[in-house]
């Protein structure tokens, strides 16, 4: 190292040399911090993906208020609510438009006879106010014809379909698919049928006079947050949510009150932590091995600060390396998931952040090594 320049420049190669001097430990350590990098980038994909599965047809309903009876805590599960609290609130100024958004569980017959648990959505293909999104295959008018049902490509299989038209049974009541979509998922695994609302009575065997759920469309340039007082006070035994907040809802009771949102983050900060702890065994590994070298620099005239730079240098290359290595794998997973009952979601935010995550993560793990180097005294390099 003696040819080494004591400029920052001269950080990186010294840097770089010292982590390649030995190439079984530096692949190891890229190796760890890229397990780590991949542990988390799934955890928390899945967990980007499950926020968007929970809420998914509040957050893409044109519905500003939804309207259920009391102690609804999520999407899936709802209590049969009057078809006059509907006209209650139709005559309320400053309502647009309103509508009953049935939502049931049913039983699905493929025609091999073979059964399978679905939830049937109704609702009015007239209003918009709900229905799927990511058509694939059909329309939405389709669902005004009676019989027919819309559900995701990736239940296809798992639910006897074919192709468009096929016929099927739906609690002994015939359906026939008119249409697809592409990525509605459901978190509970159940799939989710999209259908109108009199065809969902039908298949639910519910009673024609009461819904689960009612959408409300405030009128242009009505305030929201007036709107959704009055209508509490105009149906005072039902609970009113905006649609963020009801999709706030859903999502904590999936992600927190299950505790499933809970499983994901502490499995990626147990990635963070393995991949912490092997930089870690790493860059303190390296800094014994080459003390006396960082004595030599101190001896010559190199500044604590120079020297420990070259400590976060080489967190810093260890950190790019195993992130670049980690990332190719889980962006590999999170395309395989697509194939997947699993929702992984990737955005670059996500991405960023999980650099950034690892920068932080490699940097905090050569602090140990760092304390070290700022306690040698430069007279060792003349003791034998």
């Amino acid at each position: 190292m003696a040819a080494l320049s004591l400029t920052l420049g001269g950080m990186i190669p010294l840097a770089r040399r010292n982590l390649l001097h030995d190439r079984t430990r530096f692949l190891v350590t890229v190796a760890g911090i890229a397990f780590a990098i991949v542990l988390v980038i799934v955890q928390l994909g899945l967990f980007v993906g499950l926020t968007q599965t929970t809420s998914g047809v509040i957050d893409h309903s044109r519905a500003d208020l939804w309207v259920m009876a009391r102690g609804v805590q999520y999407f899936e599960v709802g209590f049969p609510v009057s078809e006059r609290k509907l006209y209650r609130i139709l005559a309320e100024p400053g309502v647009a438009a309103a509508e009953k958004c049935l939502v049931q569980f049913a039983i699905w017959q493929r025609p091999d006879g073979a059964r399978k648990n679905i939830e049937v959505i109704g609702f009015d293909p007239y209003a918009g106010l709900a229905g799927p999104w990511n058509i694939s295959a059909g329309s939405v008018a389709d669902l005004e014809q009676q019989d027919t049902v819309m559900l995701d490509e990736f239940y296809r299989a798992q639910l006897g379909v074919a192709r468009l038209g096929d016929s099927v049974e739906i609690n002994g009541v015939r359906a026939r698919v008119a249409g697809f979509t592409r990525g509605i998922r459901s978190f509970t695994t159940t799939p989710f049928i999209f259908t109108s609302f009199s065809n969902a009575l039908q298949y639910t065997h519910s009673r024609a006079d009461q819904t689960i759920f009612i959408l409300v469309r405030a009128a242009a340039g009505a305030n929201l947050e007036d709107l959704k007082r009055r209508v509490a006070v105009k149906v005072p035994d039902l609970a009113v949510y905006t649609r963020e907040e009801f999709g706030r809802r859903t999502r904590n009771y999936w992600l927190f009150t299950t505790g499933a949102g809970i499983a994901l983050l502490v499995a990626a900060m147990l990635g963070l932590v393995v991949g912490g702890v092997i930089v870690a065994q790493t860059i303190y590994a390296i800094t014994v091995d080459h003390q006396r070298d960082y004595g030599t620099l101190k001896a010559i005239g190199a500044s604590n600060r120079f020297v420990c730079l070259v400590i976060l240098e080489q967190a810093v290359i260890s950190a790019i390396a195993g992130y670049a290595v980690g990332m190719s794998i889980g962006l590999a997973i999170v395309r395989l998931s697509r194939s997947w009952g699993a929702v992984i979601l990737a955005p670059w935010q996500l991405a960023a952040a999980i650099l950034a995550l690892a920068l932080v993560m490699c940097c905090g793990a050569s602090i140990v090594s760092v304390f070290r180097v700022l306690r040698l005294d430069p007279a060792m390099v003349f003791k034998e």
